[in-house]
């Protein structure tokens, strides 16, 4: 299935092969355990403003920026976007709501896979929508030394948030590599959206409650039930073609080099 994947991915982009640098991680439901909470934070506050809601489509638009989750809820009710006084109030509020939740834990299998990529010498990137400065505060602290500064993409750096690629692409650029020498760890349809869009090979964690096909109808090339599954698929059956280098084979045609 990973062949076939692989091929499929190299087929449609007219490349020869991927050649493995970088790994670019989203964050929020693939390193932190938080989209319960960030569910239950963005319905409560969008209800309290009269903005119609639910749990279940916050998990749909997981990965947007927070101003274009509440467009979207205020263009469907009143045809236009908020003022931008509106969205800086109903998104203080939601980041508000959400610091009352318990610090969210690590995603089962995440650290594992990260000493796992930086063992293989590939440079973790992480590209998320969020800009909850909680959050962003933890990453260091919940993964040291992982993630460099230069090398994380968050709300504030974009203009046009995921499902658009602008968010990939920067982080391809921060990377310093090209398309075909990074893949794409993602949880969230538009994200995964973003990814394909940005021309990367993008894995899919189902690490919510979301149908697994939603993901692959978004685009997703593989897709895993969990981020413990990624990680134990990297041993046993990715790694060979991410690196095959590692045991001194040469590559076969069409695999991840």
């Amino acid at each position: 299935m990973i062949k076939e994947s692989i091929q499929r991915y190299l087929s449609g982009q007219a490349c020869p092969a991927l050649r493995l640098r970088a790994v670019l991680f989203d964050m929020d439901g693939v390193l932190f355990d938080s989209m319960p909470y960030h569910a239950t934070a963005w319905a409560e506050v969008m209800n309290r403003h009269g903005l119609h809601f639910t749990r279940q489509e916050a998990f749909l638009h997981e990965g947007r920026t927070g101003a274009s989750t509440i467009n979207i809820a205020y263009n469907r009710q009143y045809g236009h976007d908020a003022p931008p006084e509106l969205i800086e109030q109903i998104y203080a509020e939601k980041s508000a709501a959400f610091a009352r939740f318990p610090e969210p834990r690590r995603m089962p299998g995440a650290a594992e896979l990260l000493k796992k990529v930086q063992a293989d010498g590939l440079t973790p990137v992480l590209v998320t929508g969020s800009g909850q400065r909680s959050l962003l505060d933890r990453l260091n602290h919940q993964y040291p030394g992982v993630f460099a500064p230069e090398r994380m993409v968050t709300a504030f750096d974009v203009r046009h948030g995921k499902p658009d690629p602008e968010p990939y692409l920067m982080g391809l650029r921060k990377a310093g590599v090209a398309a075909n020498e990074a893949i794409v760890v993602e949880n969230a349809p538009i994200g995964v959206q973003a990814g394909h869009a940005a021309g990367i090979f993008t894995i899919a964690v189902n690490t919510g409650p979301l149908d697994g096909q939603v993901l692959l109808d978004a685009g997703a090339d593989l897709l895993f039930p969990s981020m413990q599954a990624l990680c134990d698929a990297w041993d046993n059956g990715l790694r060979p073609l991410l690196c095959p280098s590692k045991n001194g084979s040469q590559p076969l045609p069409g695999t991840i080099l």
